[in-house]
């Protein structure tokens, strides 16, 4: 059973953008639009880390790392978030994962790579 379907990352050189998407199961649907919601990404041999959170009110908030950069958003009408990212760099290379703010532990998905490279 999966909760949470992360989709289009890849490979982009260094200044490069990449939109990335998450949507919600159906089994969450129904509580999706009230909950806060964010991404989070691990890169190899590190934690994983929350990198951009939006509220059901669409507040966002980001760590410096990526203040400027990346920005979070949320479409209620496909339980969606989506993740743009700009000017990437090298060390935005990791497995990016979307989760509730704080996250259920028990839903964490496969992630999509994104991998900063030239």
């Amino acid at each position: 059973q999966v909760h949470f379907r992360e989709s289009g990352g890849g490979l982009v050189q260094p200044g490069g953008s990449l939109r990335i998407s998450c949507a919600a199961a159906r089994m969450i649907t129904s509580t999706f639009n009230s909950a806060d919601m964010g991404w989070y990404r691990q890169a190899p041999d590190k934690q994983r880390e929350l990198v951009a959170a939006i509220s059901a009110g669409r507040t966002t908030n980001y760590p410096d790392s990526v203040k400027g950069r990346f920005t979070v958003s949320r479409d209620s009408a496909r339980k969606s978030i989506y993740l743009q990212m700009n000017n990437l760099k090298p060390e935005d290379t990791a497995i990016y994962y979307c989760n509730r703010v704080p996250p259920n532990e028990s839903h964490w998905g496969q992630g999509t790579q994104v991998t900063v490279s030239s």
